[in-house]
């Protein structure tokens, strides 16, 4: 890591300053490099990739004991080759701040529950029941390129289980125990997992949740797994044949794991499987590398989430809480903190109480216990708090909270101002005098991190994010592939990024990988770019999937998906996985769904269904549609509403026409997102039109 602010006395501590200035303090003092603007800074960073990789690099101090021969040694997308010759571990990286951070006096994980069972895991016992298990699973036949999956809420125990696992250069893949059987089977079989490590069940909104049965399932369904360990998280669950117990394998203590080292693996080797799900078709196996991640991870999280070493003299012991579910890419990104040699606080429960007594100070009550300095959710939390008109003052400890973040969804201007006011009043209150919380809102994806996000020092407008992130080409396109400012786009990206999955496991030919990202502006046919960003005719044009406005002033604007892509509470799931189970209701004909995420609004779902002949939709029809798609996918992707259709819109090829109809309830003129003739029953049509004009009306 860089040299930080040398130690301050206790009478006279340092000035807090922010990690991005002191990369440019950095980059002044080593390279001679200084901007008079972030947009500078940001330009040089996406148009000189070697340079400002290589910065990165130096900064972070990363460790290989091979040198990489180039930086970016093939400049195309798909198909970067970044620091060819290198040799990471994403654990490597973690065990670096045992001994400093310990020495401080700072802890690595902080963990509680609804039960309020709290674990905490020093810096030196998380080092040694890494080692333990990653030993146990060696001794089990788990080695290098082994896929491991995972059935664990998100706790303590599984952060162990995922170091353990990439640190002998395995492959992690985990599913949260929330999800149904099928959806999770959908996703490991196509990753055909060597060994699988899963929980007893979870407490959730007050009640537990045995999960012994579906690990059966689990079992039986995936032949390719050889050993089961299974973490005791309830306890008096039924045994699982032939399964391991975590905690009797992580309290051995031996001689061999004071001698175990993270093995070094290429810099492009698989980390994890993460899914990502379309709208047509099985979930995609999106896999991830460890140089990709670590480098990728390292810059953003420090200098645009501004988050340091724990026990570094700048960081205030900096103890990092973004509360997510393991289904959420989210929990990636906070065990992400631990890179840095930050403290990372999870919290396994409902954020929201439970459905007899809600309660939407949960959260923040743990974050005021915990001596949270950041804290992070999903959008649609902050909303539910403001909903609630949850009033913070009772809890004074949260001013050392320096900044909130958010994501996975947009976060409305007035949701925001509701937190600012909060926090000026806790800051009042505990300084004598009102500032500002920093709002960190980022916007990216499971596919590739966040793109746009925060920054310690520029202006803040409600409802917007402050900058696209240092070595992401970000820019918004027009349907002529043209880069506008000031105007709704897609969102893409126009040069490689570390952190840019390689392939899809299991894409041998690269189909599925292309069609998700690189079908609008396909390799080969050139970059229509605008502004000056460096050719590379030879490669593709990364399309998100969101709309984005790019505000002259840098600022960034996300309205929302621009496919039919669900995303509810931060989780995203496919419509497909949702037909297949709505669908399987002998009721059911056809159904169509679609989510309407947009800027400052809630977001909204219908379910649109075309029933059997002589069926009607009544309350017990829609309490059985709901309940197949809490078992099959999650109680988050229950719709808001069940409207009972005559058809479902199609294409001449049969196709559900999700994304015209998404766009039409958004507001759009019919006539400028539907091609009647193009339509195999554009006769139904009609219906989908009145019923936007009535929610225009409403």
């Amino acid at each position: 890591m860089p040299a930080m602010n040398a130690p301050a006395s206790p009478a006279h501590p340092a000035p807090f300053v922010p990690q991005i200035r002191l990369y440019q303090q950095w980059l002044a003092r080593e390279r001679g490099l200084s901007f008079e603007s972030y947009q500078d800074l940001w330009h040089w960073s996406v148009t000189e990739l070697d340079a400002f990789w290589q910065s990165i690099w130096d900064y972070f101090d990363m460790q290989s004991p091979t040198p990489h021969t180039a930086v970016l040694a093939r400049n195309a997308m798909p198909g970067a080759v970044w620091f060819p010759g290198a040799q990471v571990n994403y654990v490597q990286q973690v065990f670096r701040h045992v001994e400093p951070a310990h020495a401080a006096g700072c802890l690595a994980v902080i963990g509680s529950n609804e039960k309020g069972q709290r674990r905490e895991l020093s810096w030196p016992e998380l080092r040694r029941q890494v080692a333990a298990l990653a030993l146990h699973l060696q001794a089990h036949g788990v080695g290098r390129g082994d896929r491991v999956a995972a059935y664990l809420p998100n706790t303590p125990e599984t952060i162990v289980v995922f170091l353990a696992v990439v640190s002998l250069g395995a492959i992690w893949s985990v599913c949260a125990p929330d999800m149904g059987t099928n959806a999770v089977l959908d996703r490991f079989r196509q990753i055909a997992p060597k060994a699988l490590v899963a929980c007893d069940g979870v407490t959730y909104a007050g009640r537990d949740h045995p999960r012994t049965a579906v690990v059966e399932d689990l079992r039986a369904a995936l032949p390719s797994i050889e050993h089961v360990v299974l973490v005791r998280n309830l306890g008096e669950q039924p045994d699982v044949a032939q399964a391991q117990d975590y905690h009797a394998i992580v309290n051995r203590v031996s001689p061999e794991q004071d001698r175990f080292e993270p093995c070094w693996l290429p810099f492009d080797h698989p980390l994890w499987i993460v899914y990502s799900s379309g709208t047509t078709g099985m979930p995609k196996p999106i896999v991830h590398t460890h140089g990709g991640t670590l480098i990728n991870g390292m810059a953003h999280k420090t200098l645009h989430y501004d988050i340091a070493c724990s026990y570094e003299a700048n960081s205030r012991d900096e103890r990092l809480l973004w509360y997510s579910s393991t289904g959420w890419v989210m929990w990636n990104s906070q065990v992400g903190g631990l890179l840095g040699g930050t403290t990372v606080v999870t919290y396994d429960g409902n954020p929201g109480g439970t459905k007899e007594r809600p309660d939407w100070t949960t959260l923040w009550r743990f974050a005021n216990q915990e001596r949270v300095t950041f804290m992070g959710g999903g959008a649609a939390f902050f909303a539910n708090c403001q909903k609630a008109n949850v009033d913070l003052s009772p809890w004074p400890g949260l001013a050392r909270v320096r900044a909130l973040g958010t994501t996975g969804s947009p976060l409305s201007a007035e949701v925001q101002n509701w937190g600012t006011e909060q926090f000026r009043a806790l800051y009042a209150h505990a300084e004598g005098a009102p500032r500002d919380i920093w709002w960190c809102n980022i916007s990216g994806g499971t596919d590739a991190g966040a793109f746009v996000g925060g920054h310690r020092e520029l202006p803040m407008v409600p409802g917007e994010m402050q900058c696209r992130f240092l070595g992401v080409a970000v820019q918004a396109w027009n349907e002529q592939g043209e880069s506008v400012v000031d105007q709704v786009g897609e969102l893409v990206v126009t040069q490689p990024l570390p952190s840019m999955p390689p392939y899809f496991w299991g894409d041998t030919e690269h189909q599925r990988y292309l069609g998700s990202y690189f079908d609008m502006f396909p390799p080969g046919k050139g970059r229509r770019t605008a502004g000056g960003d460096a050719d590379a005719s030879a490669g593709g044009v990364w399309r998100h999937g969101d709309w984005l406005r790019i505000t002259p002033e840098g600022r960034c604007i996300i309205y929302g998906r621009s496919d039919a892509t669900i995303n509810r509470h931060g989780l995203r799931m496919g419509t497909s996985e949702l037909y297949r189970a709505v669908e399987a209701l002998p009721e059911v004909m056809d159904s169509m769904v679609v989510d309407l995420e947009y800027l400052g609004r809630e977001s909204y779902m219908p379910l649109f269904v075309v029933l059997r002949e002589g069926v009607h939709l009544d309350d017990a029809l829609r309490a059985r549609l709901n309940d197949a798609v809490k078992t099959a996918l999650s109680p988050r992707f229950i719709p808001n509403d069940i409207f009972q259709v005559a058809e479902i819109p199609r294409t001449l090829s049969g196709k559900k026409q999700e994304l015209p109809i998404k766009k039409l309830l958004l507001g759009q003129p019919v006539e400028k997102v539907l091609n009647r003739d193009a339509m195999a029953n554009p006769g139904c049509l009609d219906w989908y039109v009145n019923f936007a004009r009535s929610r225009a009306a409403a």
